[in-house]
């Protein structure tokens, strides 16, 4: 079983933001920042992975659509 580019990238960068989103915490807790933004951040940034994992699928299946075309 192959581990494809569209899951290896967004698993990094979710544990990217998981190890940033324990660093700001406590920041956040002493209320220097607002928990809106802090939140904010986290759910925006899960998204952009969510629409990162579709487009690097896509662009995987073109890929290999052409590959099998080109060796046919």
């Amino acid at each position: 079983m192959k581990l494809r580019r569209s899951v290896i990238i967004p698993c990094i960068l979710a544990i990217y933001l998981a190890v940033m989103a324990w660093i700001g915490y406590p920041e956040m807790a002493a209320g220097n920042t607002s928990p809106l933004y802090y939140w904010g951040i986290i759910a925006i940034t899960l998204v952009i992975l969510v629409l990162l994992h579709f487009n690097l699928r896509r662009r995987e299946r073109y890929r290999d659509a052409r590959r099998n075309n080109n060796g046919k």
